[in-house]
């Protein structure tokens, strides 16, 4: 039987710590401080990003935001000035054929210690981790390098195995990229997949200067040769930032008091009720959309993810199934108090996708069996009581601020892809075609990521009503290696991100080739964290691959993937990562938002040192 799957739904949403008292920032000017919600440290000892964990354990604890480099960054905000030059000091330049890259570099940049940075420095970059499988960046660099020079101390040539015209994107920041290695501190290592590197040497314009071995904080603080960085050459006066402290918040509702406490500056997410509190009754709090929902849209798209490697998650009609026992009203009103711009194709609708994919392909949609009935009224009347100023009215905005459409419950469908697969039900519980009951664990990450772990219990209670037993596992600090490890079944997460502002989807598309798939057990290579593995995605790969980044082809390339992904849905698009983080404007002001796009905002991201230069001390605050 064929079903209708798609329904239009342009859905409209829905202990203070007296941290001036503390040791830690005893003798540090509050003034001159920027103070951040990190995460607890682990390993706090641990500072080699390069080596298996650390990234995780450098996504917020100010490591890679503060004190790495690369070749270059772009804005996800997208803008005519989002393409930045960091270490390098103009674009890339490749041959014909797309099999060599050569990068120029900028004079005149240090490594915190004194050392000059040089060519030197990206070319044992690069050769150190294809010599080390299990490194960061060691996969991409093995399959694409066949060898690299040095003429001179600022030029690098890359010779490619095979025509990649994305290669450059390695070392391109969107969130995080290919950061380049202090050449003359891990030679001396021993083994650079065991080196500590701590304390880190900086290429950025902050440096370490303590952290708590308990993991709870970290501060780095301005180098005073902070003018010897890629931010430093171009920055027209000196950061008003001296100080920048990572410290753990506790839980949302701990950070929305941190931060009416003036405590805690920069928030880097938090449950929508408390962004909705502290909007309606602060007068110091920014936000990066001034009305409703006041959330930072990230190019990230949260999803069902599908562990393909383990059966019955390998088969797409069960996936598929689970999909249409979904009521995605349900999830964005359980996860986001309405508040989320859900996403049926496998890229979020932030940024340039609405015109590049979500406009162009609802005809599309629709013709795949689809319903085109709308929804979008229900849900908007459901909170249009709380922010009725703020709402917009007309169909063309309730689609770009809450979404396109998604995919129609359909319990009937469901269950004849269910039988097909082989699974019959026993009374109210779906059994697998072995006889033993289909049950279903659905990892989430927790209290870091409140929306999510929302989402993940919405979505189980669904589940089990329609026969299938869901346990929530909430994995908190390990779920980064237990995603990369492939110990999982379903997971609330993402495997997908884009640049934002470019219609080109290489940023996570290039890391989904079958030749970075690992068996589960192995740690998986970023992105493809469902490992999903299909000759046809290959072949969509390396076309683009072949193409120049900013080629007219690049869109209706992606329009095939997002066809692929449709078919086959190797993990479930949900909504787009709608980030609620407030800005506390008593110290500090200048904060980037959707008006003044110069920065991501969240601290989390590697753009973040861009907004740290920028900010401005408010002349207001408070005396210390």
């Amino acid at each position: 039987m064929k079903f209708r799957k798609y329904a239009a739904i342009a859905l409209l949403s829905l202990m203070a710590l007296p941290a001036f008292a503390q040791d830690f920032i005893a003798g540090i000017p509050r003034n001159e401080t920027l103070i951040i919600q990190g995460t607890p440290q682990q390993n706090a000892d641990w500072f080699n990003l390069w080596a298996p964990g650390g990234g995780a354990a450098a996504n917020l604890n100010g490591l890679q935001q503060l004190t790495t480099d690369t070749l270059w960054f772009i804005n996800p905000e997208g803008g005519k000035d989002a393409w930045q030059n960091a270490l390098a000091s103009e674009p890339p330049h490749y041959n014909a054929d797309f099999t060599e890259m050569t990068v120029k570099l900028r004079k005149g940049i240090f490594w915190s210690d004194g050392i000059e940075f040089t060519s030197d420095d990206v070319v044992y970059t690069v050769q150190t981790q294809i010599d080390h499988p299990g490194m960061a960046w060691s996969a991409p660099f093995t399959v694409n390098v066949a060898s690299i020079e040095n003429p001179d101390p600022q030029t690098v040539v890359f010779h490619l195995k095979k025509p990649n015209s994305r290669f450059h994107t390695l070392f391109t920041v969107r969130w995080n990229a290919a950061w380049i290695m202090p050449k003359h501190v891990f030679e001396k290592a021993a083994d650079p997949l065991s080196f500590n590197n701590n304390p880190p040497v900086s290429l950025g314009p902050y440096q370490l200067q303590s952290y708590d071995k308990g993991g709870n904080w970290t501060i780095w603080k301005l180098r005073d040769d902070w003018q010897r960085t890629s931010i430093g050459l171009a920055a027209a006066q000196p950061p008003e930032v001296k100080y920048v402290v990572y410290r753990a918040a506790g839980n949302p509702e701990a950070r929305v008091i941190e931060q009416r406490n003036h405590n805690l500056d920069v928030i880097n997410d938090m449950a929508p009720e408390g962004m909705f509190s502290i909007m309606r009754d602060s007068k110091s709090t920014a936000s990066w959309l001034k009305g409703f929902p006041f959330a930072h849209p990230d190019p990230t798209l949260p999803s069902v993810l599908f562990n393909t490697k383990k059966a019955p998650f390998d088969n797409k009609d069960v996936r598929w199934a689970l999909a249409l026992l979904i009521d995605i009203r349900e999830v964005a009103l359980g996860s986001y108090r309405g508040a989320a711009n859900i996403a049926a194709l496998a890229t979020p609708p932030t940024g340039s996708a609405p015109d590049d994919y979500y406009a162009p392909m609802q005809d599309w949609l629709t013709n795949f069996e689809l319903d085109t009935g709308s929804r979008s009224s229900q849900i908007a009347n459901m909170v249009r009581s709380q922010w009725a100023d703020q709402i917009p009215t007309d169909p063309a905005k309730l689609q770009r601020t809450f979404g396109f459409g998604w995919w129609k419950k359909d319990v009937e469908a469901a269950t004849e892809l269910l039988q097909k697969a082989g699974f019959k039900k026993s009374g109210r519980q779906w059994m697998k075609p072995d006889g033993t009951p289909f049950t279903i664990r659905l990892q989430v990450e927790g209290d870091a990521i409140p929306t999510l772990a929302r989402a993940g219990t919405v979505i189980a209670q669904q589940w089990t009503q329609a026969g299938i037993a869901t346990k929530v596992d909430v994995a908190g600090p390990t779920n980064g290696q237990r995603l990369s490890t492939g110990d999982f079944e379903t997971a609330i997460y993402w495997s997908i991100e884009t640049w934002g502002g470019h219609p080109d989807l290489s940023f996570f598309l290039d890391s989904y080739h079958s030749e970075f798939i690992k068996p589960v057990g192995q740690i998986q290579p970023p992105r493809n964290l469902q490992r999903w593995q299909d000759p046809r995605l290959d072949q969509l790969i390396e076309r683009n691959r072949s193409i120049a980044f900013d080629s007219p082809d690049v869109a209706k390339l992606g329009q095939d993937f997002l066809k692929l992904a449709v078919e086959e849905m190797p993990m479930i698009p949900l909504m787009a990562y709608n980030k609620f983080a407030p800005l506390d404007t008593t110290y500090w002001t200048n904060y980037p938002s959707a008006d003044n796009p110069y920065s991501a905002s969240g601290p989390n991201w590697s753009n973040i040192r861009y907004m740290v230069v920028g900010l401005k001390a408010n002349p207001d605050a408070p005396k210390p």
